[in-house]
């Protein structure tokens, strides 16, 4: 009987060189005989590293042979070299395949509320799926559910998910049939049962390779077995453990695995990177001893010593008692540690360590992680140094720009297009691409300007009537402040080049907006034809090009013509279940630099360069954390014969095994995240304590740190600002009083400088719009005669009704605490007219001439008025008033101001003008509707007595005596903070915390010229 030709590459010797070099050896320097060679490769990567190696080693020039990937689902490369005469039907489509079961899900008779959220029916589809695979993969009958069913105690849930889970799988094969296609899974066993039964008939006359594949379901263990079988057939494994010493027999005697010892009690050694090669022997009815060595070394080797110090570190902790009585503790020459404070720090490392292999000619270098946040932050440093670097593990579709411009718009249509959502699209980088690009960024600040504040209300119409309104209040500040014709022109120009442009964005967006369906649910076909007309409309064919253009025009293809399948959701689920959608990762095809590479650790399988860097060495990272399986309990696993959750520790462990070869290594991890600290990856831990400790590249991180790092500020003294008193205004407010006396810069950066604090975008109604809503329902009553306290509640029943549609939850906490303090303030106004007070005008400006000629404007919110022709100016507050003392401090002057011009009749309304009148009372009405629902403050309430005339005839000397300094002067306006006022909008520009050595406020106000 033939003897199995089996061979194993020591993790040190560079597998795909040393296969290449093998392999043209075996041709016997005929570069022809290769061409009749096929080797089966477990993935496309694989077979792309493989072809690289054999033209390294061509020697001029060589056929080579037929390479074919076992392991990708969906490749038809298996499919054309496995083919026979059998009609066996395709596999049904990825995306339709998981529209059928994520619907299965949905009506699941125990998922009522799984059906409600669309994401959660798709990602429990997809883990459905996954059982399922594993299943067919592992050639499990149906029925065996059923056993495990009645046979096994299990608790409820468990019982109705496996009674759930083999009514699918009983169901599911008539579901695949009537899609016309088959199971992947079990299309490949059929494929390989055919080519085995053909071999065994006709046995190829070319050599045939199965190279790096280590799976162990049934159907690669029949191709493999097929392969030994024949006469021409060998296989060649990774990184077999072939140690036959004392230590190497009790190291593999120590892992514990069920195919070798199917009577086995307690769990696999599944976390262990031997474990799958000894599965597969075991299948394979082989033995370490009948695998030989390859005996091919190559230039890109690492240590020869290194493979023994990586099976002793990497033993199990029974056989692992002898670490340091057999290897020193400087284990590990040629391997490097830096452990850095952030993930950000991690990745400036990595990027140095990439470019400084480059300054050594023909060297390569390679980052593997399975960190995707890490690889990108690792390219993106790369990119600043001017190197292109392939991710070959890619990026998801949802990160690239057509991927994130589709998102963006199901996110503006899921949020009714409000100011957040629809400019994250509006100023996406693909949208008018292109010479009108500036123009059109031009609009979207404007709209950006326009939209801040509190929310408008939901819808395209509305987003409209803002930029209608917001022309309307241009308008009116122009007729008050009366530029010249010029201004007045540019202007009108500016707001109907705003209208028309809406207009235009308006159109691209109406397919999106015109998706209503019943209930507020949508479909995915309708959906897919809204987005694909909506990004054609805004971005044109940019959003289709490239290698992430087409794959976003695949997949909308395939939602309209299978997206029915999945049935209807609520349309806030659209953004969540279309980046669940958007998962498919987008590969570079070229243009990356030729030594350096970014590897995911299924990408990195049997590739070497000389530097590899293995990074993100933390728990939950590398190796991952287990997936639980929703659908089969651990237990049911065991008993099905199914791989434990370990398994995939134990496959990471195998790929950290072999990158831990190469000549150079270099490995990495960040100490804590942004949200807490970090636990060492046990692989990383076990190495630590193997070798006493690693040696650190502790001048790699100093390099790291020294280019990001911040260096000693130097001190700026405060600025002062101080233009020509022609150029200082000459008509003030009565708030910019206040603001010119406690903070002269402030003053000057708002009216001198036209910059004002922005409004956030998407702003819940804040204590100051609330303020505005109280002031207007007392407008509203006071202006139409006062009347009933019915009529007050129903002004406010009214104001509440409207915000209330669009703000809910304001309605349901705040409305309380309005009722209240509106009707406490009617009541006021009610015992005040029995007093003999009348409220004479709600609303009144005014205005004031110093007798500088300094003109001050204001309106007051309230003027009360006796028999007698006493007055009384009335500011309602909706939180705390200014003290007493500070009024008394000349600190707070706005009512004393107002008492001037009401006294001097210069107040009017529109009704007219408003009589004159002796000053007599200056209060703040702090209505915020709590437990007390509001409190009168008698602005000059103090001791001694104040009389209100008195206290105005210094306030308006005070105010004369700043005003001829800082307008009429040349007075600094100086950058003043004072502890008792709170943190101004214009500190971060007068660089306070600089000048006063103090933190800078996180989240300070950004400021725009207007």
């Amino acid at each position: 009987m033939r003897q199995p030709e089996i061979f194993s590459i020591p993790p040190h010797v560079a597998f795909v060189d040393a296969l290449a070099l093998g392999l043209i050896a075996r041709s016997g320097g005929d570069k022809l005989a290769l061409a009749s060679t096929h080797i089966l490769l477990p993935n496309r990567r694989a077979v792309r590293t493989l072809t690289d190696a054999f033209v390294r080693h061509s020697g001029g020039g060589l056929l080579l042979p037929r390479m074919t990937p076992v392991g990708d689902l969906g490749d038809d490369a298996f499919d054309r070299f496995a083919s026979s005469d059998l009609p066996i039907p395709a596999a049904v489509p990825q995306l339709q395949r998981r529209f059928e079961l994520a619907r299965l899900v949905r009506a699941m008779p125990t998922g009522r509320d799984i059906s409600r959220s669309a994401v959660e029916a798709l990602r429990l589809g997809d883990a459905l799926g996954g059982t399922l695979d594993a299943l067919l993969a592992a050639e499990i009958a149906p029925d065996r559910l059923k056993t495990i069913l009645d046979d096994t105690d299990l608790a409820s849930h468990w019982q109705a998910t496996l009674a759930f889970l083999d009514l699918v799988i009983t169901h599911w094969p008539a579901a695949r049939d009537a899609a016309g296609g088959s199971d992947g899974g079990t299309r490949t066993a059929a494929l390989i049962d055919a080519l085995v039964a053909r071999w065994h008939t006709a046995p190829p006359t070319g050599l045939v390779v199965a190279a790096g594949i280590t799976g162990s379901s049934p159907a690669l263990v029949r191709l493999l077995t097929g392969i030994l079988a024949i006469p021409l057939g060998l296989v060649v494994l990774p990184g077999l453990d072939t140690d036959a010493s004392e230590d190497g027999e009790a190291r593999w005697a120590a892992i514990r695995c069920r195919a070798a010892d199917p009577e086995l009690l307690g769990r696999d050694s599944e976390e262990h990177p031997q474990h799958a090669l000894k599965a597969l022997l075991a299948r394979l009815r082989l033995g370490r001893a009948d695998v030989h060595d390859w005996g091919v070394a190559t230039p890109f080797d690492g240590p020869a010593d290194r493979t023994l110090r990586i099976h002793a570190a990497m033993a199990p902790a029974d056989a692992a008692d002898g670490w340091h009585s057999t290897i020193t503790a400087l284990a590990f020459p040629g391997v490097q540690a830096v452990e850095a404070a952030t993930p950000a720090e991690e990745a400036q490392v990595i990027a140095l360590a990439l470019r400084r292999a480059l300054e050594t000619p023909g060297k390569r270098a390679a980052l593997v992680t399975p960190d995707r946040t890490l690889a990108r932050r690792v390219a993106a440093h790369c990119r600043r140094w001017g190197l292109a670097i392939d991710d070959s593990a890619g990026v998801p579709l949802r990160l690239t720009p057509p991927g994130t411009l589709a998102l963006a718009l199901a996110e503006a249509m899921a949020q009714g297009f409000a100011p957040v959502g629809l400019l994250a699209v509006l100023k996406h980088p693909l949208v008018a691409a292109g010479e009108g690009r500036g123009a059109w960024l031009t609009q979207v600040r404007r709209l950006d300007r326009t939209l801040r504040g509190v929310r408008p209300p939901p819808g395209l119409e509305m987003v409209g009537e803002a930029i209608d309104a917001s022309v309307a209040a241009r308008q009116r500040r122009l007729l008050r402040d009366k530029p010249d014709a010029a201004t007045i022109a540019a202007a009108a120009a500016g707001d109907s080049e705003l209208t028309d442009w809406w207009h235009t964005a308006a159109t691209g967006l109406e397919p999106l907006a015109n998706l209503t369906e019943r209930r507020g649910q949508l479909a995915l076909p309708k959906l897919a034809a809204a987005l694909r007309e909506a990004g054609s409309t805004l971005a044109g064919d940019t959003l289709w090009s490239g290698m992430a253009g087409r794959a976003l025009s695949d997949l909308v293809d395939r939602l309209e013509a299978n997206g029915a399948i999945f049935g209807a959701f609520d349309r806030e689920d659209a953004p969540a279940l279309l980046s669940a959608l958007l998962d498919a990762a987008v590969r570079p095809a070229w243009g990356g630099h030729p030594r350096i590479a970014i590897l995911g650790p299924l990408e990195a399988q049997l590739q070497r360069a000389d530097l590899m860097i293995l990074g993100g060495l933390n728990e939950g990272s590398w190796p991952g954390k287990p997936a639980p399986d929703p659908w089969l309990a651990p237990a049911i696993r065991n008993r099905l014969g199914l791989p434990g959750l370990a398994r995939d520790i134990g496959l990471a462990a195998h790929d950290f095994a072999s990158a831990l070869a190469a000549p150079q290594v270099l490995l990495t991890r960040a100490r804590r995240d942004a949200s807490a600290p970090l636990v060492p990856s046990r692989f990383w831990l076990r190495l630590q304590a193997f070798t006493g400790g690693l040696t650190e590249d502790t001048g790699l991180l100093a390099l790291a740190r020294r280019i990001d790092g911040h260096g000693q500020p130097a001190p700026v003294p405060p600025p002062r600002p101080a233009p020509p008193a022609a150029r200082r205004p000459r008509i003030l407010v009565v708030t910019d009083v206040d603001r010119l006396i406690a903070d002269p810069f402030a003053f000057y950066a708002q009216r001198m400088l036209k910059l004002r604090a922005m409004d956030p975008l998407d702003q819940d109604p804040t204590a100051a719009t609330r303020g505005t809503r109280i002031h207007e329902v007392m407008e509203r009553w006071i202006g139409s005669g006062g009347g009933s306290l019915e009529r007050l509640q129903q002004l406010t029943e009214a104001m509440l009704l409207a915000e209330g549609k669009q703000f809910p939850l304001l309605r349901a906490l705040w409305a309380p605490r309005a009722r209240r303090a509106l009707l406490w303030a009617g009541e006021q106004v009610h015992a005040r007219e029995d007093l003999g007070w009348q409220p004479l005008a709600a609303e009144a400006s005014g205005e004031l001439t110093l007798p500088n000629g300094i003109v001050i404007e204001g309106r007051a919110d309230r003027v009360d008025r006796d028999a007698e022709g006493r007055l009384a100016i009335i500011d309602y507050k909706s939180g705390k008033a200014p003290t007493p003392k500070r009024v008394r401090d000349l600190a707070a002057n706005q009512l004393p101001l107002l008492m001037a011009m009401a006294a001097a009749g210069a107040m009017r309304t529109r009704a007219g003008g408003v009589p004159r009148g002796l000053p007599q009372s200056l209060q703040y009405w702090e209505m915020g509707g709590g437990k007390a629902p509001g409190k009168i403050v008698d602005a000059v309430k103090g001791s001694p007595p104040l009389d209100v005339s008195d206290h105005i005839n210094a306030v308006t000397a005070h105010v004369t005596r700043v005003t001829d300094a800082f307008l009429l002067g040349d007075a600094v306006f100086r950058a003043d903070w004072q502890p008792n006022l709170a943190w101004g909008d214009y500190n971060h520009l007068a660089r306070v915390a600089e000048w006063l050595d103090r933190p800078v406020r996180v989240g300070a106000p950004a400021t725009s010229r207007r």
